[in-house]
């Protein structure tokens, strides 16, 4: 009876982590009379930031001296590569495909783009075009945690690897390479296609929303997240929203 009972339990628990995991999944379908929202994020307080790394190896492909790695970029009161997402929409638009696989170099030391892209359970295809050793280390941001997805080495230049993305809880990715300390990049891993990157003068645009309520969340690799509070999408209709940093 006791093995029955146990057996019954573990049975509901299968049940209740596939329930949740389907209920997470974003669904896409076709939007009807889809609303709007946009605006502008400012930096408010927020100033460039910068950290400064010796390199240490392979100075013939990845230069001498410091280098500088830029962790906060603001130019003209704007913070670059901020974005601006609705949090846990559970159906809509469908994702773009380039979301869907994007593309990593490994040049001169550096990851290139440094700041991209991509949608949750896409592939991301990281490329070594250095004559040098790189391995590139992939972190899931969950608040101050994170958690390694992708730990791969790349000795020798062609060497390529592709890996399914698959976040658990943050839409934000670090990226490194353990061989070389000073090779930094961050990834949004975007859990829904609505979402904006801001624009050079703070801009941004989310369309072809199914009408109804939604919590409006600003994000940055380095400087995390502020909440933006709830809004509502009225069909065919635009809502405004201003966002700030502090």
């Amino acid at each position: 009876m006791k093995n029955l009972v146990k057996g019954l339990v573990c049975a509901a628990a299968i049940v209740s982590v596939s329930s949740v995991s389907q209920a997470a999944k974003y669904k896409e379908i076709e939007v009807k009379d889809g609303g709007s929202i946009s605006g502008k994020v400012a930096a408010g307080s927020v100033v460039a930031k910068t950290k400064s790394f010796t390199i240490s190896k392979d100075p013939q492909i990845c230069g001498e001296g410091n280098r500088k790695v830029p962790l906060v970029e603001v130019e003209n009161g704007v913070v670059k590569n901020a974005v601006v997402y609705l949090a846990k929409v559970k159906q809509g638009k469908p994702f773009p495909d380039e979301l869907k696989n994007v593309k990593l170099d490994q040049k001169k030391c550096t990851f290139v783009p440094a700041f991209t892209v991509m949608a949750n359970g896409g592939k991301l295809t990281a490329v070594n075009d250095d004559a040098t050793l790189h391995n590139i280390h992939t972190y899931e941001l969950i608040g101050k945690a994170r958690r390694t997805l992708m730990n791969v080495s790349q000795p020798t230049k062609g060497d390529t690897v592709t890996k399914k993305v698959k976040m658990r809880k943050g839409v934000g990715m670090k990226i490194e390479c353990d061989a070389h300390d000073f090779m930094h990049s961050y990834m949004f891993v975007a859990q829904s296609p609505y979402y904006a990157v801001i624009d050079a003068k703070g801009g941004f645009k989310i369309d072809n929303i199914p009408a109804g309520k939604y919590k409006v969340v600003l994000w940055h690799g380095f400087l995390g997240e502020v909440k933006g509070g709830e809004i509502e999408v009225k069909a065919g209709g635009n809502t405004n929203v201003n966002l700030s940093f502090k």
